[in-house]
């Protein structure tokens, strides 16, 4: 089965493709790789999951944020190489968790998005190297911004 088979069988629904917020480009190929600059968890009627995890989230509400930001990329790669089946494989993920000074489970809040490039690519395809850690703010107040690293076909 490929990704985008595999993409169809999870009966995923995709937010539109992030626009930036400011001066940068959602995508940078060179070579083979494509840097995706940081995803927010922007929902399908264009809204992001803001607030902060240990306060106004709790630890399954960040998981869901981190999930509906692999979402976000999934739109963006859709959207920037017309298929899923254009990516090879993840090769870095670091995830920022909008949290309290005192909430330390950033891993299993980014999580969400790993399980989800998991279910997408597969265990040997969809799981990278990866760093997650806290943050006191993040753009326009949202739970968890992630950026990437895909190895193109």
């Amino acid at each position: 089965m490929n990704f985008e088979e595999r993409f169809l069988a999870l009966n995923l629904e995709l937010p539109p493709a992030p626009k930036a917020m400011g001066l940068y480009k959602p995508i940078v190929v060179v070579d083979r790789l494509a840097y995706l600059s940081g995803h927010g968890p922007l929902q399908s009627d264009g809204k992001l999951i803001c607030g902060i995890v240990g306060k106004d989230l709790d630890l399954a509400q960040g998981q869901v944020a981190a999930r509906q930001t692999g979402l976000a990329v999934l739109a963006s790669l859709r959207a920037q190489f017309g298929s899923l089946d254009r990516i090879k494989r993840l090769v870095k993920t670091f995830g920022l968790v909008r949290c309290t000074a005192e909430f330390v489970d950033q891993p299993s809040v980014i999580n969400g998005f790993s399980e989800l490039m998991r279910d997408v690519f597969g265990e040997e395809s969809g799981i990278a190297a990866r760093s997650a850690v806290g943050a006191a703010s993040l753009p326009a107040g949202m739970a968890v911004e992630i950026e990437a690293i895909f190895e193109l076909k």
